[in-house]
């Protein structure tokens, strides 16, 4: 019998249905799957709406379907682009009210991401060199409620400016969200920096987009950083979700046999990576 080595990992960024765009499945199917797995837990993720709501109505139908046979919790979060406010702490505090986890910086609106993309209306999180204001109350929720502040989709240099600002509030919990993907534009070199200078987690993801609805995976470049900068300060993840990638469960899988069948990764290492980190960073 194959080796089950989904059982008890935890995925913190995974893209479902209903959303704007479509998606590959939705919050309920995510579920379903995830159950059948053994896996302990995700975060569904949106660009454009809090998500900690559909987690817990799917939280609720798995309990009253599974009750104790299975340990699965489905969690949310918000991004704080243009569509709930951009840099919004009242849409932060009642997502953190509500039992969310994860607070993202702009992501398809964030600046560096319009700048690098031709688009407009972005939103700003450093203005000459310092956070913009309305961020300091964010930081104080995220400290207040020992949530997650993710650094969605903006660039290098505004990260070290927002990791240090809010490592000065209080904050415990910073993620560098797929430093890898090209919009975020992190070297290996600047990744050890983050890590050294700020204590953060790189989350690392299956694959991302190149353009023309055109994906490549992320796994051989994965596995160099993890290699250089040390398993430890990683979280894998898949950023499922798009119609042009496999369904959720054989992106996480096929993602956990390459670092054990390619990069030769042993179990406490993946396990670090793909259970204890993020069970950290969602305090379960």
């Amino acid at each position: 019998m194959e080796e089950n080595r989904l059982k008890g990992i935890i995925d913190l960024h995974i893209h479902t249905a209903p959303d704007v765009r479509q998606r590959k499945m939705n919050d309920l199917e995510i579920m379903e799957a995830a159950v059948k797995r053994g896996v302990r837990a995700v975060v569904i993720k949106s660009h454009v709406m809090p998500t900690v709501g559909r987690a817990q109505i799917v939280n609720r139908v798995k309990e009253e379907k599974y009750g104790d046979t299975s340990d699965f919790q489905m969690f949310g979060g918000v991004a704080l682009n243009r569509f709930v406010g951009g840099i919004n702490p009242w849409a932060v505090e009642t997502a953190l009210k509500l039992g969310g986890k994860l607070v993202w910086m702009p992501t398809n609106t964030a600046e560096n991401d319009c700048k690098k993309q031709n688009k407009t209306n972005w939103v700003s999180v450093v203005r000459d060199g310092k956070i913009v204001p309305e961020l300091k109350d964010v930081f104080e929720l995220i400290r207040d409620y020992d949530a997650v502040l993710e650094t969605g989709h903006i660039s290098p240099e505004e990260c070290r400016i927002v990791a240090e600002a809010a490592r000065n509030a209080g904050v415990k919990k910073i993620v560098i969200t797929h430093p890898e993907f090209w919009v975020v534009g992190m070297s290996v070199e600047e990744q050890a920096r983050m890590v050294k200078d700020y204590d953060v987690l790189l989350e690392h993801v299956y694959a991302q987009p190149i353009g023309g609805g055109v994906y490549k995976k992320n796994l051989e470049t994965n596995v160099e950083a993890m290699k250089a900068i040390g398993c430890e300060h990683f979280i894998v993840a898949t950023d499922s979700g798009q119609t042009q990638n496999p369904y959720w469960y054989e992106s996480i899988k096929e993602y956990i046999d390459y670092l054990y069948d390619v990069g030769g990764f042993t179990k406490e290492e993946v396990d670090r990576m793909t259970k204890e980190n993020p069970a950290k960073m969602l305090g379960i």
